[in-house]
Parts: structure tokens; sequence; C-alpha cells
């Protein structure tokens, strides 16, 4: 007989090679046969092939015996369409088999060897477990085959021992498929299902030890369902057994607390077992108390949605830290898995709360450390909620996700929950998002680092990452390459052979990358390079890889050589390559043979780029492209053996690549060398900083000598001051790390030598990029790149860079601007070309921009051409601390200033000056201070938009938080201080500077006689305190200071007066001492009030920035005071109180402040441009008048009733400004227009939110409430029909715009206040009609305006007007409903309006001849020549 093999369902796993517990069945073996064939053994020796054959031929026949004894009884084993066919008489079908096995005990032994046999075949055994066809009986399905055999009392009990040792082999099926999958399709639940209620036990006790033998063994899913079957299984036999093995499985494993309190109560015990069992149980509900209270809680809100949404407003309504406990998680947590409709509400109330910081990841930890049993059947929700926390924009609520997601790593140590969570953060990596992959990679950065080894066996979920490496910024591209180096180290360090491929195919990948021409996969190939060095190179990596591989030292040696090699003609890819080792050495520490191989590759800087001095001087003077040279800024004198050679090498880049876009960073690789093995002395290398450099004589910088020149002269002349200007750049960021913080290794007199130099170093790089900046507004050059950036930050510099040329070129030639205009847009269109050769090369990095050649040279920016050709060469009157308009294009370009370069504030004023003028080094902390604000631009918050400032900081600040920031800058609070005070001297005391101070600094510096470079006094002065006040707003604005008060604090003690006034106390009860925040706070506002008296009177910007600055510190107060709401500690309460007492007294100061500037009678002689230009400031300055004034109604109806109408037409020499307010004048005009009708539809919608929230609440809206409200809207309303009325008188056509817009979202915002007045119209009629009939003088005057703009193909206002009109018709809609709902005694007419102009006058050409005779006065609606069915009005009138 042929056995047909059906193969399994696709979901049944093969047979694993589990090893039961306990012994195989004992099945009789036959007397014929002398060997066992029917057992199994994982220690069965090896036989030769005839025995193997016989054994299976004995297999065969035992099967064949055992269906041809079924058949006998008339059931069907072997059935093509299904489960075996079974006899319709089951009763006679048993006893029949009964009888055999009695009589016979071979016959037993053989039917019981085949069907061991039979059911090793998965599908063999789930066909006998499934319900059978009955002969006789159609379609009807009945008991299972298997369940008929275990009621044959012979061989029941061998049966069940095949079937429970079956058990084991589908422990591993997924728990969440077998409780969404059937019965018949769960195999090990079938199994335990065919034990339950059985006729009978033939052996009792030996079926109930080898049950619970298995049952030990289980996993939990099936554990519980035997558990809970037990009653069923067992019957009331065998209780002592069964109570003693549960009370052992409940004291080991604590989450079947409630199966076997179920069991129990189904038990029939004895008194003995009743009192076990009540102790059992009451210990059980003390340990696991926690559980069964979120078993209720789960039960009770199941299918609930009314009562979960009442637990959720409670939470909502909690507002303080302390008041959430681990219960509210639990709570949310349960009604997130409970509720799918309101997973969306606990992930949004979660997420706030995060973020507002009232949940702590104290909470979370509270809920998953320890109890690793209770979080198990939650797990899957924490990973969901995981998934939405760490997709948030918010950092707060990504930095929660991924302490979630590490909680549930460390605290879940099975291989199913580590894979769902990996998983979780691979999908996150892939999704595209910045935010998200970044928060992603952070979390899989930390668990490589902490658990790599485990992370092996888990690489092949994770590997696919590196498939998508171009889609990775450069940021995540670092910690990518970290994840992965973690990895392949662990796994060449394993046992496990197999593991070694994550590391080969690193490697390989790698290897690949940095091989490859294309800049972005070199770039990716470097990144990580370096990161693979870092990990295999570690000083601190003890383990070795297996003998057959190399050893880690070896591959990071070949790596770092092969990089090396790759990027040797490309200055871009090395540049980067520098950068990042350098990154990796200041970090890492890494083996001796590592930086014994750096240490000779650096070594060849001397000959690379410096040349040898005789005596201090040049050993000849030789021509470079045309140009003689001679040294620069030499402070060693006629000491200095060497000299930078700049002019050769910038004269010979023309040739090949330039290696003097590589000299910065490889000084800066060769110092950071120097450093670790001179435990951070440069005294090998100092001669490098008073060394002179060898530049283009300062003969060719006069106005003659450099029209002289030609173009390739030019440009060599701008490249080696450019190069000269990073080298400089580049001495002060490593020598500057010598003399900060006072180091051990530097001597006191070294210290002061150091300091005198790098003052002089920072002279000159003032004066070089001065120099650079006016040469190149008269010869158009697109600079070298110094340091690698993104696309998108190229990209975003670049447009500003256009941007900014094209602003700063003259329009002197109109002419010549368009026609310039013209060319950049077809230079723009030309990138959809074929690319160049020089294109190609400009890619890969071989060739940079600034060697293309000459004839080329004035295409490459056609803004900067612009600027060059409106700009004059002379270098007369040039001011040396003037903003570099021109070089600020093109900043990204240069090597960075690193933090340790702001120590040069700490340092004493230069000996050798020739006087005691307290503005000798302002130019210098002009422009560090400036620096500054570029790095402090880096941190503000994302909503503003990018500045090309930002990108000029260092790449490595991106990594640095702001609190790291703000306390490398800690220090220098102080040190600004004392230098602002200074500046405020000056410009207090008006008294003149030394003109002879800058050029005699200049000379003790090297710098060259240049005549024209001067410094202003007034200017300097001016400049630096605006920038230290913009400084000090932008850290008061950052985000996370509130976060690091110690900072806060140091930044506010920094600015106190010698003694605060007595005023800002006035309104407090206690003062708190003076090292307090709070009176930090107060002091500081103080200070800037006397500054703000003294810079009132010199200058209008300062004065403004000034006010701007003490905006932040009232802001800053805000944010302190909710910090303080949500802490916890002893002085909340003190703090609390002083704050909110002093804090209205400063905003009214703030207004008070911003009301004298207003209203100051400035001179226009000392405005630079006049009025123009300065219309941000004024109307910055308005908004804080009108914000932090007592009544901003008032006010506002104030300005625009009273004041704005008397504002002169037209720009005259009679225009000084209105005698109230001296900003107020026609340059300044739009700018007060625009801010009345912004701050009046801010009121009037404050107004309306206000009507909202009195109507929901409880009380309702009181009637003192009502007449209050409507008397604001009345308010409102007169401000916006005298502001449209004032365009009678004002033609201007920003003016008509701007009545058109804001009138109409004025009208839109009063629409949602219409059902208010309804409700209170009866009670206050002739106030509401009153409103309306106002209102309509300013709607009239709109659509005169609407109708002329058309006539006139005004486009700045018709853009505006089908917004406008819509909102007026929902206007005059409303106003007859309201009219015709209510009985007010009103009469109500519609028509079509007149056309008639601004004065009110009748358009001649649309008037009737008969107006003359018209009864009806000119404002009722009348029919028009001209159909205005969308310009629809109404008059009300009341009846006489």
């Amino acid at each position: 007989m042929v056995l047909l093999h059906q193969k399994g369902p696709s979901r049944k796993r093969p047979p694993s090679t589990f090893i039961s517990p306990f012994p195989p069945p004992k099945i009789p073996k036959p007397p014929t046969t002398t060997t066992t064939t029917t057992t199994r053994s994982t220690d069965t020796p090896t036989v030769d092939n005839s025995t193997r054959d016989s054994a299976n031929d004995d297999r065969e026949g035992y099967m064949d015996k055992m269906v041809s004894l079924l058949a006998d009884a008339e059931c069907t084993l072997i059935n093509l369409t299904g489960p075996p066919c079974l006899p319709s008489d089951l009763h006679k079908f048993r006893r029949h088999l009964q009888r055999l096995f009695s009589s016979d005990s071979t016959l037993r032994s053989h039917f019981l060897s085949g069907y061991y046999s039979y059911i090793q075949n998965p599908g063999h055994l789930h066909r006998v477990l499934i319900p059978c066809y009955q002969n006789g009986l159609g379609s009807t399905k009945r008991e299972s085959l298997t369940r008929i055999l275990l009621l044959v009392p012979s061989i029941q009990l061998e049966l069940q021992n095949m079937l429970l040792e079956k058990l084991p082999e589908y422990f591993d099926v997924d728990p969440v498929d077998c409780h969404s999958s059937s019965l018949d399709e769960d195999v090990a639940r079938l199994i335990i299902n065919h034990f339950r209620w059985l006729d009978f036990l033939v052996d009792s006790k030996v079926f109930t030890d080898k049950l619970l033998q298995v049952l030990s063994i289980c996993p939990l899913h099936l554990k519980k369902e035997i558990i809970g079957s037990l009653p069923d299984i067992i019957g009331d036999q065998n209780n002592k057994a069964v109570v003693d093995s549960l009370e052992q499985m409940l004291q080991e494993d604590s989450s079947v607390i409630v199966p076997v309190l179920d069991s129990f109560s189904n038990l029939k015990l004895d008194d003995q077992l009743q009192e076990q069992h009540k102790k059992l149980k009451g210990k059980a509900l003390v340990d696991s108390s926690e559980a069964s209270i979120l078993d209720a809680l789960k039960s009770s809100l199941r299918f609930k949605n009314t009562l979960c949404q009442e637990i959720l407003k409670e939470l909502r309504c909690l507002d303080k830290a302390w008041d959430h406990k681990v219960i509210d998680i639990w709570l949310l947590m349960l009604i997130y898995m409970s509720s799918e409709q309101l997973r969306k509400s606990v992930e949004k109330i979660l997420r706030k709360k995060i973020v507002e910081g009232l949940i702590q990841e104290g909470l979370f930890d509270q809920c998953i450390r320890g109890n690793k049993e209770l979080v198990q059947d939650y797990f899957p929700s924490f990973v969901s909620l995981s998934e939405h926390l760490l997709a948030c924009k918010e950092q707060k609520a990504r930095n929660f996700g991924m302490h979630i997601y590490t909680a549930l790593f460390e605290e879940f140590s099975d291989t199913c929950s580590r894979q769902e969570v990996l998983g979780a953060l691979v999908t996150h990596v892939g999704s595209g998002i910045s935010f998200e992959v970044n928060s992603a990679l952070e979390t899989m950065v930390f668990l490589a680092s902490k658990y790599s080894q485990e992370l092996v066996r888990f690489s092949y979920h994770i590997n696919g990452i590196l498939d998508y490496l171009e889609a990775f910024s450069n940021e995540n591209l670092h910690k990518v390459y970290e994840v992965f180096s973690h990895l392949a180290l662990s796994a060449r360090s394993g046992i496990d052979p197999c593991a070694s491929f994550i590391a080969n195919e690193l490697l390989m990948i790698v290897r690949k990358q940095v091989s490859n021409p294309d800049l972005k996969y070199k770039k990716m190939g470097l990144i990580g390079t370096l990161k693979i060095v870092s990990c295999f190179g570690s000083a601190d990596i003890t383990i070795c890889p297996s003998a057959s591989e190399k050893s880690n030292i070896e591959e990071a040696l070949e790596l770092l050589k092969a990089s090396t090699d790759s990027c040797k003609l490309l200055p871009l890819p090395l540049i980067l390559f520098y950068d990042e080792l350098i990154t990796t050495l200041e970090n890492k520490v890494l083996h001796p043979a590592i930086m014994e191989w750096i240490g000779k590759h650096v070594g060849e800087f001397e000959s690379m780029f410096l040349a040898d001095l005789e005596g201090g001087n040049l050993p000849c003077i030789d021509s470079y492209g045309g140009l003689e040279g001679e040294l620069w800024m030499n402070l060693d004198g006629d000491i200095s053996p060497i000299c930078l050679n700049v002019l050769p090498l910038a004269s010979s880049s023309f040739q090949s690549p330039s290696s003097l876009q590589v000299l910065p960073v490889n000084f800066l690789l060769l110092s950071v060398i120097e450093r670790l093995a001179n435990q951070g002395s440069l005294g090998g290398i100092d001669a490098l900083l008073g060394c002179p450099l060898h530049l283009p004589s300062s003969k060719y910088f006069t106005e003659r000598a450099w029209q002289s020149l030609s173009g390739k002269q030019k440009k060599i002349v701008c490249l080696s001051l450019f190069y000269a200007a990073n080298w400089t750049r580049e001495l002060l960021n490593v020598f500057c790390t010598q003399v900060a913080g006072n180091p051990e290794y530097t001597s006191q007199a070294t210290r002061e030598e150091l300091i005198g130099k790098l003052s002089k170093r920072l002279r000159n790089l003032v004066f070089l990029e001065c120099l650079l900046d006016h040469f190149l507004k008269s010869y158009s050059l697109s600079l070298p790149e110094l340091q690698l950036h993104t696309e998108y930050l190229v990209h975003a510099e670049k447009k500003n860079e256009h941007k900014r040329l094209h602003a700063s070129s003259t329009s002197k030639n109109n002419k010549k601007d368009k026609k310039i205009s013209k060319d950049s847009v077809n230079g723009s269109s030309q990138k959809h070309k074929q690319p160049t050769i020089i294109d190609v090369l400009k890619k890969a990095g071989s060739v940079t921009s600034e060697e293309v050649p000459d004839k080329d040279t004035p295409k490459q920016s056609t803004s900067e051409t612009a600027e060059c050709q409106n700009s004059d060469p002379q270098p007369a009157n040039v001011d040396v601390s003037a903003v570099y308009k021109v070089l600020e294009a093109q900043r990204h370009k240069f090597r960075p200033l690193r933090i340790y370069s702001f120590s040069i504030l700490e340092f004493t004023k230069n000996q050798d000056s020739c006087c005691t003028d307290p503005s000798a080094e302002l130019p210098l902390y002009l422009y560090l201070v400036r620096d500054l604000h570029y790095k402090l631009d880096c941190f503000s918050p994302p909503n503003k938009l990018l500045s090309s400032k930002c990108l000029s900081c260092p790449p490595g600040l991106s990594k640095m938080t702001v609190y790291e920031f703000l306390r490398k800058i800690d220090s220098l609070f102080p040190v600004l201080k004392k230098h602002f005070s200074s500046a405020i001297s000056i410009i207090d005391e008006g008294t003149e500077t030394c003109e002879e101070h800058w050029k005699v600094q200049s000379d003790l510096a090297g710098n060259p006689y240049i005549p024209g470079f001067f410094v202003p006094k007034s200017s300097v002065s001016c400049s630096f305190c605006k920038e230290i006040l913009s400084c000090i707003g932008k850290m008061l604005s950052l985000p996370d200071i509130h976060m690091n008060l110690s900072v806060l604090s140091n930044l506010l003690e920094a600015f106190q007066p010698v003694k605060i006034s007595d005023s800002i106390f006035s309104n407090a009860q206690e003062i708190p001492s003076p090292g307090n925040l709070e009176y930090l706070y107060c002091g500081s506002y103080s200070f800037l009030e006397e500054v703000l008296d003294i810079a009132i009177c010199s200058s209008f910007v300062l004065a403004s920035e000034v006010l701007f600055t003490l905006e932040s510190i009232v802001n800053s107060v805000h944010k302190y005071l909710d910090t303080v709401v949500e802490g916890n500690g002893k002085n909340i309460h003190t703090g609390r109180g002083f704050v909110r007492a002093v804090l209205p007294t400063l905003r009214n100061r703030l207004g008070n402040s911003a009301l004298n500037i207003l209203r100051h009678d400035w001179d226009d002689n000392n405005l630079v441009n006049d009025w123009k230009g300065k219309g941000d400031i004024v109307q910055k300055v308005l908004r804080i008048f009108l914000e932090y004034s007592e009544s901003t109604s008032d006010l506002l109806d104030e300005l625009a009733c009273s004041i704005l109408p008397q504002v002169p037409l037209s720009n005259t020499t009679a225009d000084d400004g209105f005698r109230s307010f001296q900003t107020l004048r026609s340059a300044t005009f739009l700018v007060w227009y625009r801010v009345l009708h912004e701050e009046n539809l801010t009121i009037l919608n404050k107004l309306v939110k206000e009507i909202v929230l009195l109507e929901k609440s409880k009380e309702g809206v009181q009637p003192e409430n009502v007449k209050s409200i409507l008397i604001k809207v009345q308010q409102s309303v007169n401000v916006v029909v005298s502001l449209v009325n004032m365009c009678r008188t004002h033609d201007k056509v920003a003016v008509h715009a701007m009545t058109v817009k804001f009138g109409g979202k004025f009208v839109d915002l009063f629409l949602k206040v219409f059902d208010f007045l309804q409700t209170h119209f009866k009670m206050h009629n002739g106030l509401i009609i009153r409103l309306v009939k106002e209102l309509q003088k300013a709607t009239r005057t709109i659509q005169t305006l609407c109708s002329e703009a058309k006539g006139l193909k005004q486009t700045s206002i018709t853009s505006k007007i089908p917004a406008t009109k819509r909102s007026m018709e929902r206007f005059l809609f409303q106003v007859k409903a309201l009219l015709h709902t209510a009985s007010s005694g009103c009469t109500f007419w519609m028509g079509n309006l007149k056309h008639k102009d601004l004065m009110g006058q009748v358009v001649s050409s649309q008037a009737y001849d008969d107006d003359r005779n018209d009864p009806t006065d000119e404002h009722h609606m009348e029919a028009g020549v001209e159909n205005q069915s969308v310009a629809s009005e109404e008059e009300v009138t009341e009846k006489n």
C-alpha cells in the first residue's frame, strides 16, 4: 500500500529538535524485532545502510498494518479529500478495537508503532486531530480519530504520552497567530483540547505527572491555556499534586496568577487543600496586586468609551507635574490598548504633557523597569506609543520615545521582544523624515555601544540600512557607521564564525565608497572609514579577531592609507577626511601604531608649506605670475627662521589643484598630533605663530597699481589674502588652547608672550578680511571652499549669496542692472545644459571654481559682477569695523573660529598701546562678538528662517547641545559686560578717539601701511553694543536655557547695575536676596534701562536694540515663572509670588520705554540713510508699545482716531514728525498704519475667544460682561472705520491695498460674534445697531476702493478683492437675518450702490439726469447703470 503524504500548511514549522523532559512512550516491542525503531533518540549511534533500510521497512510495515486494521473496523485513514472517515457506529468501533488489543498484545504493539510513525509527519498529525466525517452521515463532522482512540482503554495511556511528546514541537508558534487563528489550525491547542472531558482516565496519576512536567516548560500563552483547562482534563483526581505544582509555578511566574486562581475555583478540593488554596490565593494577590488591579481596570474599560473619555477629561485637567502618578500612565495605556477610537486622543494628551514637562521619564521607568511580567501583555502598546512619540516634531517628545525604546530593549531580553523594538527603529530610519531618522539612529547608537554583542544576532534585521546611505545627512551617516562599527567589532571578536559577515560587508562597502570618484559616495566612505578606525583602532580595545583574520589595528591602518591615497589630488575630500580625523583624535584615544602613522603623515607639512628665511628676510626676491612678494605680519622679527609660502603656492594653483586649500586643516591636524604627543603643549610648533607670511607686495593695493593688474594677477592677490586670512584663523584656533583656562603646561612668561601674539594675529585677521572684502567689490571671484558642507547647506548658502550680493549692489545705472539681472536668470537656467569637463572635475573635487580659466571668471557670479562694476576700487575711507558685505556672502567657505578663540576677549589691553583709550581694542572685540552672534544663530528656534550666518559655524557645533555651548562661553559673560560698559562710556562721553592708535597697533602687528583704512569711534562703539545686546537677547530666547538655571543665573549676574532702582520693587511685598534669580532679573532690567537712557540720546538703532533686549528679559521672566510653577522645591511660593508682583511693573516700564523711543526727537542728520530701512525697527518698537500698555484698546482708539489722521500726506522738508510721536512721519506712515490694523485684529480675535469661553462656562455670560464686551467691540469698530477712512486723504496704492486686505479680515472676524449679538439683541439693540451702522461706513469705502482698483488695474489690490467681497456679502446677509429675526423696530433696505469716488461724489459717467430730484439720501441703496451685484450693501435706519 502506498501512503499519500500531504504537504502541511505553510504556517507550520518543521519538527523542532526539542528534547522531551521525560522518557519516550513505552510501546511494546514486536517479538520479531530486536532493534528499537519506533523511538527517537538524539544519541543514536551510527549504523550501516542495511540496518537503516531494515528499520524504515519495519516502520512502513507497522503503518500498513495500522491502516489495514482501521480499514477492517470501517475507518478510512487515507482520505484524499480531508480528515479520516469514521464508521457510523463509534461505540461498536471502540469495542472492536478494545477486543482486538486485549486479546493480542502483538497486534496492539504493531498498531501503536504504526500510529507513532504516522503522526511524525505534521500533516498527518493535523489530519488525525481535526474532526472527521462519519460514513453514512454525509458531510457531518463529529469527533476526531485521535479522540475516539483515546477512549479505547488498552491504548489510552500510550496515546496520551505520544501526544504530550509532540506538544513541545509547537511551542515556537507565534502567540499572536495562535490567538487570532481558529482552533483547527493550532496543533498545540488541538492536542490540549483532546484531553478535556474524557469519559475516563486509565492511569490518572501517571498522566497527571507527565502533563505537569510538560506544563512547566510551556510558553506563557500555552501555559495559561493548560492551567485554565486542568479541571476539565484531570477531573477530581490527583488534586494534591496539581495544587502543589501550581503553587510552585506561581512562585516562579506571577503572570499566571489569573488562570491559576480560576483553576483553583473549579477544582473539587478537600478541607486541607481548601486551606492551602486560601493561603496561596492571599499570597498571590499580595504579590501581584498590580496585575489584579490592571486586569480589573482593563475589564472595566473594555467597550466603555464614555468612561474612557471621562478619564481622559480628568487627566487633561492635571496641570502640575507632581499631580501625575504611575496609575495615570497605566490608565492611558489601558485606554490606548482597549479603545481603537481613543488612540489618537491618548497620543495627543501624552505628547502635550510630555512637551510641557508634566509627565517625566521616571513615571514610565516605574511602569517598565522591574515589571517585566506586568508589562508583557502591554508590550505591543508600549512599542506603538513609542513609535508615535519618536515621529513627533517636538524634541522632548522624541527624547521620551527614545527613552521608552531603550527601557523596553533593556527590560525584555527575549529575542522576539528585542526584534520588535529594533524593527520599529528600522522603520523610523526608513521614514525619510530628518528629525525622526535622527532620533531613531541616536537610539540605535546607544544600544549598539552598550549591547553590541546582543545586537549581532539581530544584524540581519538592521543590515538593510546600509542600502540607503545616500539618503542620510552627514550627521546621520556618522550615526549609521557608528552603529555598524560597534557591531562589526563585536562580530570579529565573537565565537560565531558566521557573524563575521557583518564586518566583512561593512569593510567592503566602505572601500567601494572611498574609491568612488563621485564626491557624494567618497564623502560617505571617508566618514565610514573614520568611524571604523575610532572603533577598531581604539587604544582600550583588548579583544582580538580569530587567527585567520587580520587584526583590528591592521584593518584600521589599511583603511586610513586607502582613504588618504584616494584623496591626494582632491582638496575637498581631503579636507573632509582631515576634519573627521581631527574630531576622532579629539574624542578617542587611538592605538599607538595608528598615532605613529598619522604623525608620519603630517610630518610633510614643513616641506609643503614653509620656506626658509635668512636673517628674517627672503633669500631672494622672485616674481610669481608677474607679482612681486614681500613678508607680511612678521611677529618674530629677524629671528624668524621660516615663513608661510602663500604667494608662490597661490600662483602655481592654476596649473594643479592648490595645496593651500588643505593648508588650514592640515595645520590643525598637525597641532592636534603635537598636543596629544606632548601632554597638551604646542612648544614644538610655536614658531608658526610668529612666522611671517609671503604675500603680494603692498604696493599693489593702491588705486593705480590695482587697475594695472591683469585679471589673473588680481585673482592671485585675492586668493593670497583669502588663504592668509584662513591661516590666521587656524592660528587663533590652535594657540588659544595654550592660554584659555590657564593650563599647567604653559608658564606665565610664555602665556604673556602668546597673548601678545594672539592679539596681534587677531588684528592681522581683521585687516586681511577688510582688505579682501574691499577689493572683491571691484573684482568678482568665487572663493574656494575650505570645508565641505552638505548639499542642503550649500544650496541655501548659494541662494543667500546671490541675494546678498544683489542687494548690496548700487543702482547708479538702472539699464546695466537690468542687463545683469537678465544675465543672472540666463545663467541659472543653464543648469539643465549638458555638463562640461570643468563641471565634472569640479563635482569630483579635483578642480575648484577658482581654477576655471581666467576668461570665464566674469561669468562665475553675475550678481558679484554687478557688485564689482558699481564699486569704486579706491581704498580711501574704508571702515575696518563695518560688516564685510561681500565676504558675508561667502562666509561659509572660510574656516570657522572655534570656541577657544573667544578667550582673546579675556586678555588684558596690549601693553604696547600708545594710549589708555578704552576703545583701543573694540574693533577686535567687535569681530569676535559678531562671530559669537553667528554661532548663537545656529541654536535659534527652527521656525525662524535659516540665516547664512548659521552656516559659518564649525561642523562640530551642530553636534553640541545648547547647554554645552553656553557652558563653554560661560566665563565670557563678565568680560562682555566689561567691554560693553566701556563702549557705553565712549558713547556717553562723546570724546574723540586717538587717530594714531589704529596705525600704531597695525604697525606693531606687522600689517603693511595702506592709506584710507580707519576706525570711526562712534560707529564701532554702537556696533559693539548692538552686537552684545543681540547676543544677550539670543541667549535669553534659547529654548533650553530655562532648564539650565546656572547658566541663566551667570548671564544675568554679569549684567548687574551698581544699584537697582527702588521703583522696580514697588509692588513687591518681600524683596528676595541679591543672589536669587528673581533679583538678578530685576537687576539686569535696571542695568539696561540705564543703558537706554544713554542710547536714546545718541542712536535710534542702538536704543531700539536695548528695548528689544528688555523685551527678551520680560519674556524670559514669563518662561521662568512657568518653570517655577512646574517645578518643585522649598522656595517656590516665595519666588513665584515675587515674580508675579514684579512682572506687571516690568511690563509697564517696557511699554513706557517704547513710548520714549517713539516720542524722542531724533536728529535726522545722525540717522544712516534717514528713515529708509528703519521700518522693521519702528514696527517692532510700536508693537512693544501697544502690547505692553495698560489698555491696548484705548491706545489703538486714540492713535487711529486722533493722531494718525494728522500725519502729513507727503515727505516734505517740513516733515519733522508729529509733535507727540517724532517717529510718526510720512516715511514711516505705512508701518504705523499696518501695525494698527494688525493689532486691532488681534484685539478683536481675543474678544471672540473670550466670548466663546464665556458661553462654554457653567455660569454663562453675565449681563455686566455683555455690555463690557460690546463696548470693546465698539472700540475695535471705531478703529477700523477711522483707519479705512484715511484712504480718502492718502492716495498711496500700498495704503489702499492694506485697507482692502485688513478690512476684509476684520469683517470676517466680526461675523464670528454675530451669534452673540443676536442672543443679546433685545437687551442691547441700540448699541448693536450703532455697531452695524458704524461698520457700514468702512464697508462702503472698501467697496469704492475695490471698484477703483479694478478700473485702474491695480493688481496689488485686485488680488485681495475676492476674499474681501465674500466677507462683506456674508456680513450683509447676517445683518439682514439679525434684523428680520428680531423685532427691533428697524427698517432694512438692500440694493445696489451708486458708483462714487472716495470723496463721496457720484462718478459723472454713471450719474442720472434726475439725481437732483431723487428724494432718497445719497447713502441709501440705489440702482446704478452698472449692475454691481457683488457690491451689494445694506442700509439700516430706525423708524421715526
